[in-house]
């Protein structure tokens, strides 16, 4: 079976994209460096194709309700026009994916599921539509996903003629575009939202219109010192900032609670996986800076005064503190922030500090 393409792959083509498999999209790792990248994003702006996220509508006059029921947190609280972070949970309690939910209007919402989670999620969400009245599409396929990250992102928002939103809230702007399946008008959803822990946005668009808008941001950045980024950089950028990644960090087989992720349950509503949760596990995902350079991997051991407390995740080379970087779960018992640790790498011990998972600050 061939991999899927965005709308956008030919515009990574024609930027000499290093495109790889993930899960089972053909994606640009980098275009360059990933470390001028990840710094681009950190000084300037940089550019993503984030359009193998999904993208999923849920209407109806119980949209609200079912959410309630879908999610440990309460989306009928938010108001239109804002978005929040949550995760579905199973009936065990442990996350199967996290994702972003938008209320467009009292009776209609939509979420971002991970790129690999897409069927997963919307085949869950039908499983478990029960008597609630809603309708649930699937319009991934149609919509195109631009994120634009970094410290100079509003002022090239602004040059696109649009509105720049606060974090957490989105605004849709209408004009001339084609019919965005989302909302059913000709309109680019302006989300601030973003993976990289910069300000930023991103542009939710109809995928015929995708590589306009993708050409008219690259010419705005190039005056910015800004680049195009690829999922290299925007691996690094979120390890930095502690966040985590959906099949990498968690599988299935971890709560909010372990997750350091407790903020998304608010909802006192009978929502799946509440019992389950109350036992909270005993481990918590926690941020490992190391003293060198040598990158930890997913299955390398944390010790501590000799004994083993836990496990890696993630790791990489941090560009903003040129030393490794870990993110992983620990014993809760052995929690203490600037905890001096040990993470065993191909059979050396290298040392290293613990914390919260966001690493720069």
């Amino acid at each position: 079976m061939e991999n899927k393409r965005t709308a956008l792959y030919e515009e990574h083509v024609k930027l000499n994209g290093k495109i790889i498999d993930f899960h089972g999209w053909d994606m640009p790792l980098q275009y360059t460096r990933i470390l001028e990248e990840h710094m681009a994003v950190r000084k300037n702006v940089g550019i993503f194709d984030v359009s193998h996220m999904g993208d999923i509508i849920v209407e109806g006059k119980e949209a609200a309700a079912f959410l309630d029921h879908m999610f440990p947190t309460k989306i009928s609280a938010i108001k239109d026009g804002e978005a929040i972070y949550t995760a579905f949970l199973d009936h065990k309690g442990k996350i199967i994916d996290d994702t972003i939910v938008y209320r467009l209007s009292e009776n209609k919402f939509f979420f971002v599921p991970n790129a690999s989670m897409i069927d997963i999620i919307y085949n869950w969400a039908l499983e478990n539509k029960g008597k609630f009245d809603v309708e649930i599409t699937n319009v991934s396929d149609d919509i195109s996903c631009i994120a634009v990250q970094g410290p100079k992102s509003e002022e090239v928002i602004m040059e696109l003629g649009l509105e720049f939103p606060e974090p957490f809230k989105f605004i849709e702007i209408k004009g001339k575009f084609n019919e965005n399946k989302i909302t059913g008008n000709k309109s680019v959803i302006v989300s601030g939202t973003g993976y990289t822990g910069e300000r930023g946005v991103e542009l939710l668009l109809s995928s015929t219109n995708a590589a306009e808008m993708w050409e008219k941001v690259l010419n705005l950045i190039k005056n910015k010192s800004g680049l195009p980024c690829g999922l290299g950089a925007r691996d690094t950028l979120r390890m930095e900032k502690g966040m985590l990644l959906s099949g990498t960090d968690f599988s299935r087989d971890r709560n909010p609670y372990e997750c350091s992720i407790s903020f998304i349950v608010n909802n006192e509503s009978d929502y799946i996986g509440k019992k389950a949760i109350e036992n909270k596990g005993n481990e918590l995902f926690r941020g490992f800076r190391l003293n060198g350079k040598l990158i930890p991997r997913a299955g390398s051991e944390v010790f501590m005064d000799g004994k083993k407390i836990g496990i890696i995740t993630s790791g990489t080379l941090s560009p903003m503190l040129d030393t490794a970087i870990a993110l992983g779960f620990v014993n809760r018992s052995c929690i203490k922030a600037g905890q001096d640790i040990e993470i065993s790498i191909r059979g050396r011990m290298e040392k290293g500090t613990m914390g919260k998972p966001k690493i720069v600050p």
